[in-house]
């Protein structure tokens, strides 16, 4: 019997493809130089020659799309991997030795979730400076909490669990025990997890870039075209929509596959939003 894929899966699964597949082709070829300055061009139209107009500098908006396509996947990827990375390890060692570790590392990690993980990022950039690895290495550390704190919640419900008390009346040693049978128990949340994340954060670069503190022009990213289309907003109306739609678009697709992973992983949660 053939297995019926999910409409959110397979609408999200295309989206997020298709956004993948142009971010690897824009590290290879775009139509135009995305930083070439061509002022005879400037806020030129959408037509058969540049498809989706140019910026104020005469540069081809398509190209810049594209590139910027891939400037957040790359950032997304790198910051979610960084955030999973940590948050997991300190949820495994709070949730599963209790005691004074985890008193101190919840402690603090519940500070850091008093703030909001935008706000907190904002100030961990005007530490690390405003450029693409301080965004990477200011949103991990600002979406560590939310990983640790679900990996602790899924640790505490696992390590009073039989097969948990079987591994060490064998003798197992408590490192061999977390990594061997509470970790690949923790893979569903964490999966979903880095779905949700994936999104946060494309919007949050997006956002720090519009306020200027993302990666630093001229090099293209969503937030940063739209934030420069400002002044335009009404002469030159797809400088702001076709950024926006990339954004919408991509969020769109997240979301739906996320509910599909959720779905697929946690049947209990079906058809809850």
């Amino acid at each position: 019997m053939k297995t019926k894929i999910p409409l959110n899966a397979l609408l999200g699964g295309l989206i997020i493809s298709t956004l993948l597949i142009v971010a690897i082709i824009g590290l290879f070829w775009t139509p135009f130089d995305p930083l070439k300055i061509n002022f005879a061009s400037r806020l030129h139209a959408p037509d058969a020659q540049f498809w989706l107009g140019t910026d104020e500098f005469g540069r081809d908006e398509l190209s810049r799309l594209i590139t910027a396509a891939g400037t957040s996947v790359w950032i997304s990827l790198l910051t979610v991997s960084f955030a999973l990375t940590g948050g997991t390890c300190l949820g495994l060692l709070t949730g599963y030795l209790r005691g004074w570790t985890d008193r101190i590392i919840m402690a603090l990690n519940n500070a850091l979730l008093a703030f909001p993980g935008l706000l907190l990022a904002l100030g961990l950039l005007a530490i690390f400076g405003a450029n693409k690895y301080g965004i990477i290495l200011a949103l991990g550390l600002a979406y560590i909490p939310s990983v640790t704190r679900i990996v602790r919640g899924t640790v505490l419900s696992l390590r009073e669990r039989e097969f948990i008390e079987s591994s060490r009346v064998l003798g197992n040693s408590e490192c061999y025990t977390m990594l061997r049978h509470v970790l690949p128990n923790c893979l569903a949340p964490i999966t979903i997890m880095a779905t949700a994340m994936f999104g946060w954060v494309i919007l949050a670069e997006s956002a720090l870039s519009f306020l200027g503190l993302g990666v630093p022009p001229p090099a293209p990213t969503w937030g940063n075209m739209l934030a420069s289309a400002r002044p335009y907003i009404d002469s030159a109306t797809w400088l702001t929509l076709f950024p926006g739609l990339c954004i919408a678009l991509t969020l769109l697709g997240i979301n739906l596959l996320g509910d599909a992973i959720r779905d697929r992983l946690d049947p209990r949660m079906r058809g809850v939003r």
